[in-house]
C-alpha cells in the first residue's frame, strides 16, 4: 500500500563517497536491474552474478569522485533509497549518470528530487548543460527526462547499450537563469 502524501517521510539528499556501503549497495541494484531489463529484452533471461559482477568491475576506481563528479544520495527518512552522479565531460557540459530509486521508494518523489540535486550541483560545478544516455526500454527514465525538459540530441559518445541521448540547459548555480546559445 503506498503512503499518502500527509505520510510521506522526507527525502534527504546528499553528496556521498562513491565507494561507501550504501553507494555500492544503490549501484549493485541499478546495474542489477538495468542488466536484467536488458537481458530479459534481448535474450529471455536475467543477467547472471558473474555479469554483474563483471559490470560493477568496469566502474573506474575514481568514478563519481570530487572534484569533477560526486555521487549523491537521496535518503527516505535513514534508508538509502536511491543514487544519482553528475560528471563534468569538459568545463560547459556535465553528465548524469546511475540515477536510480529503489522500488520500495519509487513513486514517492525520490526520482524527481535526485534529478533536481544532480542539475544544482552540475551548475555549481560550472556546467551550463547537463547530458544523459539511456535505452529506449527504460521507459519510466525516459518520461521523467521528457517532463524535466530535456530535449533528444544527437549520440555523444559511442556506449553500445546506450540507444537515446537527451540534453537540458542549466540555471546557474543561485537558480538564475544563464544566457541560451
Amino acid at each position: 500500500m503506498r503512503e499518502t502524501a500527509a505520510r510521506r517521510l522526507p527525502w534527504t539528499i546528499s553528496a556521498e563517497p562513491f565507494d561507501s556501503p550504501d553507494a555500492w549497495a544503490l549501484l549493485r541494484e541499478y546495474y542489477t536491474e538495468v542488466a536484467d531489463r536488458y537481458f530479459e529484452l534481448h535474450e529471455g533471461r536475467r543477467a547472471t552474478p558473474e555479469e554483474i559482477a563483471e559490470g560493477l568491475a568496469g566502474y573506474p576506481k575514481d568514478h563519481l569522485t570530487p572534484p569533477d563528479a560526486l555521487l549523491l544520495i537521496a535518503r527516505y527518512g535513514e534508508v538509502a533509497g536511491g543514487c544519482a552522479g553528475v560528471r563534468l565531460l569538459d568545463g560547459r557540459t556535465a553528465e548524469l549518470k546511475q540515477l536510480f530509486v529503489r522500488v520500495p521508494h519509487r513513486g514517492l518523489g525520490g526520482a524527481g528530487g535526485l534529478l533536481r540535486a544532480a542539475e544544482a550541483a552540475a551548475a555549481r560545478m560550472g556546467a551550463e548543460r547537463i547530458r544523459l544516455d539511456t535505452r529506449l526500454d527504460l521507459v519510466e527514465a525516459l518520461a521523467l527526462y521528457r517532463r524535466r525538459g530535456f530535449v533528444e540530441i544527437a549520440r555523444y559518445h559511442d556506449d553500445p547499450y546506450a540507444e537515446i541521448f537527451f540534453e537540458k540547459r542549466l540555471d546557474g548555480p543561485d537558480g538564475e537563469g544563464r544566457l541560451r546559445p
